[in-house]
């Protein structure tokens, strides 16, 4: 599942994402069928692209693409970046950059995965500048549900998060993303009540966050702070912990382009001396 975040701010985007993707088998447990999770915690969500210097992309839901040898997102860069060489521009509007990832990427769905998969999507934010434009773009992209180009906070700033969210949701908006419908069944509601009972959550129950307002740092720090909490808090629940690992963060200026600002590194065996 993951959690993953981008985060159009006023002095910059910022991206984050965590590490954990959760793999599951199927083993025999006399004549019934266990599915069996096996988490991971090195996986790299957080995506720069060689030669583009002015966007990034994150991506969360299904961990690996592929049922029979699974891959993630970003054991296929090689091949997307090979593609993208191929192109005289190097500076793609953000728009069009993030239609070339989703017809990629889509074409990998296609090839390795069945035609009648019924499980979760994989998504990508993609975000960046635009050559000249004062302010950045973040960009949604489903496959293979909605692989066209979704613009987030067009003409305004905000924070777009997804995959294992519903602490996030709790957090920002003041209520659980399933409260609506068990509201509606609870209740009786028609779906145009339900609809008319979140937008009132939300307009009552909302963190006040002042988006426009918020430096850079405190872009980053709220990602970070978002991200860690989810992670604090399943590690006291139970249920599915498809958050966990360490914590990657960029961001995306239109003077520096894309600078990592946390990372995991490739290490060797920590002895003690």
């Amino acid at each position: 599942m993951s959690l993953g975040i981008a985060f159009k701010g006023p002095e910059g985007i910022v991206l984050a994402a965590d590490s954990r993707v959760t793999l599951t088998a199927e083993t025999q447990n006399g004549k019934e069928k266990i599915r069996v999770p096996s988490t991971f915690d090195n996986a790299t969500k957080l995506l720069h692209i060689n030669g583009h210097e002015f966007v990034g992309v994150v991506t969360y839901g299904v961990g690996a693409i592929g049922l029979q040898e699974p891959r993630t997102a970003n054991s296929f860069l090689p091949e997307f970046e090979d593609t993208l060489s191929k192109d005289e521009n190097k500076c793609l509007p953000i728009e069009e950059f993030a239609k070339r990832l989703s017809g990629f990427f889509q074409d990998q769905w296609n090839k390795q995965m069945p035609k009648h998969y019924a499980g979760p999507d994989i998504v990508f934010l993609v975000g960046g500048f635009n050559a000249g434009a004062p302010y950045g773009k973040v960009y949604r992209v489903v496959i293979p549900s909605s692989p066209e180009p979704l613009e987030q906070h067009k003409n305004q700033f905000g924070i777009t998060w997804g995959g294992q969210l519903e602490y996030t949701t709790r957090l920002i908006k003041g209520f659980d993303p399933q409260l609506p419908s068990i509201a509606q069944k609870f209740l009786g509601l028609t779906d145009e009540q339900r609809d008319n009972l979140q937008k009132h959550l939300e307009g009552e129950l909302c963190s006040q966050i002042p988006y426009a307002f918020l430096p850079l740092q405190d872009c980053v720090n709220l990602s970070i702070f978002l991200i860690q909490t989810t992670i604090g808090l399943q590690n006291w629940t139970v249920g599915v912990r498809g958050v966990g690992g360490a914590i990657d963060v960029a961001t995306i200026t239109r003077t520096h382009g894309f600078k990592p600002v946390q990372q995991k590194t490739i290490v060797g065996q920590r002895t003690l001396l």
